[in-house]
């Protein structure tokens, strides 16, 4: 340990301070690390001896400056106390040292060196500087015990002063446990007590909420003697202020009791509710009625005095007095009758708004019944049937709106409803309809019935009431039954027609005259199967076809769908079994080919007058077979099945039971196919007219060399079997020479005729080029046929002689008839 770690460094610079070292072996030699010998020399130079002992304690220096080297932080606080010394002057103390003396020395004048603290000699060897450094160090030391000693003795005070401190701290902590343990049990007390207050208040909400809850429900039962006393009080009446406020407490208490069926006597209070609910009810009923009767006399008096009789009273004086002054007479009711609507959900208002409207509609018939049904019976006298269903009409659906008006007023939430005004509405429609239906009974003629279904269909449910359905809907019923009464009258009327007019309709001479009555009619220049014909056109027409195609495009638009569709099949199938009897009659008063063509072109008008109608012409017939119920009777007779086995397909059941046998019948394909028969029928007459000559040649040589091919099996037809065609009678060349001839002259005299007539039954150019085509053909096919043979077994000069038409000129020939 060096000797700056022993000393502090104040102590150690104020020792030294007091030292006068000049040329001595000082810190600054043993910091260096002098050597010895350096040693020696120094102190040679000095003066000093040169003794062994110096030398010793040189060399301890330097070993002790070796075995505990200093750290760089000591070396520098050395340098600094060096510098620190040597840049301040001596003491005045150490002046008087001799500085003529070379050696080290050290004098102390008076007292010892802890007194005075300098030292008076000279240290010549290692002993007196240990004993030196050890009296120094334990000055030293004693100074620094004393410093610390004090500073012990001030640390001792106070720790005792602290000691007291925290006596008197612990007291007091031990006072403020115990008072924080005094504040808890206060703490606690005072929370239990704030609990307990809070819980009482709690209980007194909730007493409070009980209690004004038990005497809120009681209210409804305290109501009764109150309710009660106000309706049985001579002076309470429908038109005071506390009725209605009244009424409505009563039906509040009503609901809250009907809701609480658990409190006790809650069903003793429901019956007496009820019952003073029922005498309220009363009392409403019985004044609507007298304030309305009261209202209805008022009007018929008003009526009497401007008219003497309402019946004759004018339209607008009529309006004023039934529905103006009607409306102001009862306007006090419009209150009370808009708070029996408003609680109209409950049943017992439900009942009584009834009654209201029902006592209101009586009213209000026994006031207009009489002006609509007198309105209604002069249009009966004065108008025709169409005339007067529209005029009623009209004249009914300006009443029902003006009464369905007056009825708003009195009752606007359930106007919209119109079974409200049935009972007012049904007998003012009866009005009208028991005045049309004995006309409609009586009424024969299909136009007039046509013209009902449009008027009503069209312009009275089509146009008037779609634009004031709302206020017109309780009209809409009559008019529907009038419209099928309508529908069925008409339905009725076109199978009479049907009947008497087309199935037996008895011809007469000019019906007949064909071809005689399209001779007579001017030159037809239009299409006669178009829709739109003229007059003369259809005068041409067989009347049983004119009626059929009228009757259709009259029924059309006024009759539903499926009725339509049964009376066009039943109209068309009768129609074109008539038209097939007229051709026969026409047939034989004139001709086959006449009878034909009028067949023919009365049927393609029928086929194309009824292709505008969208509908099917099929209608599926049932009826009841029993044909097998005689052959089940007789083998039960004969003891070969049992009456009684219901097991069995033979038993009683079954053999009583009929079979339904359907049977589809499509007008308009019979037509089709008997028009397709007739057609080629035509067409057959006019080639064997034409070309009969040629097809009877044809045949016969058609059938000589099937004989020929089958091989003879007599005498005639071996001998035949060598012969050439010409050589047979019938195949001579003046014979196939005569039958060109008749042909060619049919050519020029029949087939001309044949068109013209053609021409003059069907003025359709293409319906004659149609018909025309396939006898064309047959003519045709009959020229290539015999020329054909000619080819084949008659030579070159036999063929010219013949003159046969060539196929060119034939087709050109054919083609300029057309």
């Amino acid at each position: 340990m060096s000797i700056k770690d022993k000393i502090p460094e104040g102590v150690f610079k104020r020792r030294f301070r007091n030292l006068n070292i000049v040329n001595s072996i000082t810190v600054n030699g043993i910091r260096e690390g002098l050597t010895n010998k350096e040693m020696t020399t120094t102190t040679t130079r000095t003066g000093v001896p040169n003794s062994e002992a110096v030398s010793r304690g040189y060399n301890f220096a330097s070993t002790w400056e070796q075995n505990a080297p200093l750290t760089e932080q000591q070396h520098a606080a050395i340098i600094a106390l060096s510098h620190a010394v040597v840049d301040r002057p001596f003491p005045s103390k150490l002046e008087n040292i001799s500085r003529e003396n070379n050696g080290l020395s050290v004098s102390t004048k008076h007292g010892t060196v802890e007194e005075s603290g300098e030292i008076d000699g000279v240290l010549v060897n290692t002993n007196q500087f240990y004993k030196w450094f050890t009296d120094l160090e334990a000055a030293m030391k004693s100074e620094t015990e004393e410093k610390y000693q004090q500073y012990v003795s001030t640390l001792t005070e106070r720790i005792q002063t602290c000691d007291s401190i925290l006596q008197q701290v612990d007291e007091t902590l031990d006072l403020f446990n115990e008072l924080q343990m005094q504040h808890q049990v206060v703490a606690t007390k005072t929370k239990t007590l704030h609990d307990a207050c809070d819980r009482m208040v709690i209980e007194k909400q909730r007493l409070i909420e009980f209690a004004e809850s038990l005497r809120n429900k009681l209210n409804y039962f305290d109501e009764l003697e109150n309710v009660a006393t106000s309706f049985y009080s001579s002076n309470t009446n429908v038109a005071s202020e506390n009725f209605l406020p009244q009424l409505k407490k009563l039906d509040d208490c009503i609901t809250y009791v009907e809701n609480n069926p658990q409190y006790a006597e809650s069903n003793v209070y429901l019956v007496k509710f009820r019952q003073l609910q029922s005498r309220a009810l009363g009392m409403i009923r019985a004044h609507v009625l007298s304030v309305l009767k009261s209202s209805t006399s008022q009007v018929q008096t008003a009526l009497k005095g401007s008219g003497g009789n309402k019946a004759t009273v004018s339209e607008g004086v009529e309006a004023s007095i039934i529905y103006v002054r009607f409306k102001a007479a009862a306007s006090e009711l419009k209150p009370v009758l808009e708070e029996i609507e408003r609680r109209s959900s409950r049943k017992e208002y439900v009942q009584i708004l009834s009654e209201c409207h029902r006592i209101y509609c009586e009213q209000r018939l026994s006031l207009v019944k009489g002006i609509v049904s007198q309105r209604i019976s002069e249009y009966s006298k004065k108008e025709t049937l169409p005339s007067l269903t529209r005029s009623g009409c009209a004249y009914l659906m300006q009443v029902c709106q003006l009464e369905h008006q007056l009825f708003d007023h009195f009752f606007p939430s359930t106007s919209e409803d119109i079974t409200s005004l049935a009972p007012l509405v049904d007998p003012l429609c009866t009005f009208l309809y028991d005045t049309l239906r004995p006309k409609l009974i009586h009424e024969t003629n299909l136009d007039v019935l046509c013209e009902l279904v449009d008027i009503l269909k069209i312009e009275v449910i089509g146009e008037q009431l779609s634009r004031r359905s709302e206020s017109l809907a309780g009209i809409r019923p009559t008019l529907d039954r009038i419209l099928a009464d309508i529908h069925e009258r008409l339905t009725f009327r076109a199978r009479t027609h049907i009947r008497d007019e087309i199935a037996n309709y008895l011809p007469l001479d000019e019906d007949l005259d064909y071809p005689g009555k399209l001779e007579q009619s001017p030159e037809i220049k239009s299409d006669p199967t178009s829709i739109e014909l003229s007059s003369d056109v259809v005068k041409t027409w067989y009347p049983p076809l004119e009626k059929t195609v009228s009757c259709l495009s009259k029924l059309y638009n006024c009759l539903e769908q499926a009725v339509f569709t049964g009376l066009a099949q039943e109209a068309v199938e009768v129609c074109s079994l008539s038209i097939q009897k007229a051709s026969k009659l026409v047939a034989k008063r004139s001709s086959q080919m006449d009878g034909q063509l009028f067949l023919i072109k009365h049927l393609l008008i029928l086929r194309e007058q009824i292709a505008p109608f969208d509908i099917e012409f099929s209608v599926t017939h049932k009826e009841l077979d029993f044909s097998h119920l005689l052959e089940h009777l007789r083998r039960i007779l004969r003891g070969q099945t049992s009456l009684f086995d219901w097991s069995r397909s033979t038993s009683l059941a079954r053999t009583l039971s009929p079979r339904v046998l359907e049977s589809q019948i499509d007008a308009k394909k019979e037509l089709e196919k008997n028009l397709k028969a007739t057609c080629e029928e035509f067409i057959m007459s006019v080639t064997k007219l034409v070309v009969d000559p040629m097809l009877s040649f044809v045949t016969k040589v058609t059938a000589v060399r099937v004989a020929l091919s089958s091989g003879g099996q007599n005498q005639k037809l071996e001998s035949a079997m060598g012969k050439s065609l010409k050589e047979h009678a019938f195949a001579s060349p003046d014979k196939v020479a005569e039958i060109v001839q008749k042909v060619n002259a049919g050519m020029q005299d029949e087939l001309p005729r044949v068109m013209e007539k053609m021409k003059l039954y069907l003025q359709n150019p293409s319906t004659r080029t149609i018909l025309f085509k396939p006898i064309k053909t047959n003519i045709i096919e009959a020229h290539e046929q015999v020329e054909s043979l000619l080819k084949k077994e008659y030579s070159q000069e036999e063929i010219d002689n013949i003159k046969m038409v060539s196929i060119q000129e034939l087709q050109a020939q054919l083609d300029n008839l057309i």
